[in-house]
C-alpha cells in the first residue's frame, strides 16, 4: 500500500516493548505497509512514561505524541469501550490517537487497522490502530 501512515498506541502497563512490536508488525502487515511508512505514533497522555512505546518510537525513528483523555473523547471511532473509558477517561486510545496524528478533521474511515489487540506471553496487551495519514 502507498502512501503515510499514522500508528495509535495503547497498551497495558508494563507492558514488554517485545508485545508491543509484535502488535504492530502484525497491524503493519494487515494493512499492507511497512514501518518506513509510519510517520508518527501516538498515544494517551497516561502512557507518556511507558517504557515499551518510548522504546519503539525511538528504533523506528518515529515522532511520538500524546494527547489528553478530552481531545481522544470526542474523536469518533468504530469501537468505542466503556472498559478503556473507565480506565483512562476516553473510550478510545489507539483508534482516537492514530485518527488525531493524521491530521485535523480526520475521519474515522482513515482507519486502514482498527484497534488491532495483541496478547504478550506475560498475558500484557497491547492494542494498534493504524490511519492514514492526511496529505
Amino acid at each position: 500500500m502507498n502512501g503515510k501512515f499514522t500508528i495509535g498506541l495503547g497498551c497495558d502497563r508494563g507492558v514488554p516493548l517485545e508485545t508491543v512490536r509484535d502488535a504492530v508488525r502484525a497491524a503493519l502487515a494487515a494493512a499492507n505497509a511497512r514501518a518506513d511508512q509510519v510517520v508518527a505514533a501516538a498515544s494517551i497522555t497516561l502512557k507518556k512514561d511507558e517504557a515499551a512505546l518510548l522504546a519503539l518510537a525511538e528504533e523506528n525513528g518515529w515522532p511520538l505524541y500524546f494527547y489528553e483523555a478530552e481531545q481522544l473523547a470526542v474523536v469518533e471511532v468504530p469501537h468505542p469501550s466503556e472498559t478503556v473509558r473507565k480506565y483512562t477517561g476516553t473510550p478510545s486510545v489507539s483508534e482516537a490517537a492514530a485518527l488525531l496524528a493524521a491530521g485535523p478533521d480526520t475521519p474515522m474511515t482513515a482507519l486502514v487497522v482498527e484497534k488491532h489487540k495483541h496478547k504478550g506471553e506475560d498475558g500484557r496487551n497491547a492494542t494498534v490502530s493504524i490511519a492514514r495519514k492526511t496529505p
